[in-house]
């Protein structure tokens, strides 16, 4: 059998601050190749450009990775502001369509990061622009030098940071076979108020919300606010979760 196809989502990108661009991570696409087991196909961020229906008649299953830009506040009914900068409002337009597209038609759908937000806010969650700033809340931005740089090692961006604590007996318990996981933390937007079908699964020790399902969804719907892409060819819990993912890609190809 040929190898599933899962959409990986684009990003607006100004490439040598002069050329309109769509950029994916390639870490995302390694992720899916080498972990997912099928063959990473980029799509825009950008209804113009995608055709959701058009889409789905070629994937088997959809990636929405982390990005740079914020989902915009008016889609969750709070005012623009400085703080929930910059935007991508193409791929806003996109992305919390495609979403609901894809839970309805029972096509896999991971989320992580952005990613995981964005499938908050299209089942009609909230978000904040710096969880950092809530009472008692841990910084869950990238570490940086004293200087205020980003750290240069990737291995220390990128390293474990916090505990998250998983709901027993749940879909991401159950799937990692442990009710406590440790993940990286790259973000400073996070989900204030679930959305009415959006189940939490995880939270961080500081409470953030880290890990959710869609309800009755008909196929894979998870998101995280973590980077998994990152290494799930060495992290056990990041690895499990783009195997499931696969898994469930496979099946949908397979039943056609």
């Amino acid at each position: 059998m040929k190898r599933p196809v899962v959409g990986v989502i684009g990003s607006a990108h100004l490439a040598e601050n002069r050329f309109p661009a769509q950029r994916v991570g390639e870490r995302n696409l390694m992720a899916v190749a080498d972990v997912a087991g099928a063959l990473p196909l980029i799509f825009a961020g950008d209804p113009a450009i995608t055709d959701i229906n058009a889409l789905l008649e070629t994937v088997d299953g959809v990636l929405l990775t982390g990005a740079r830009a914020n989902v915009h506040p008016t889609h969750f009914g709070v005012e623009e502001h400085p703080s929930y900068e910059p935007y991508d409002r193409r791929r806003d337009a996109l992305a919390l369509q495609l979403v609901k597209v894809c839970v309805k038609r029972g096509v896999p759908l991971f989320g992580v990061c952005r990613g995981f937000q964005e499938m908050n806010v299209a089942f009609g969650g909230s978000l904040h622009p710096e969880i950092r700033e809530l009472p008692g809340r841990l910084n869950h931005r990238m570490p940086r030098l004293p200087t205020g740089e980003i750290h240069p090692d990737q291995d220390v961006v990128y390293g474990e940071r916090h505990d998250v604590r998983l709901v027993p007996d749940g879909v991401f318990a159950n799937l990692l076979g442990q009710e406590t996981i440790r993940v990286n933390s790259l973000h400073g937007q996070g989900i204030l108020e679930p959305g009415k079908r959006i189940v939490v699964e995880g939270v961080a020790e500081d409470g953030t919300i880290e890990a959710i399902r869609v309800a009755d969804a008909p196929s894979f719907a998870l998101g995280v606010q973590w980077h998994a892409e990152y290494d799930p060819q060495r992290n056990s819990v990041n690895r499990m979760l783009f195997q499931a993912f696969g898994a469930a890609v496979s099946e949908r190809k397979r039943r056609g």
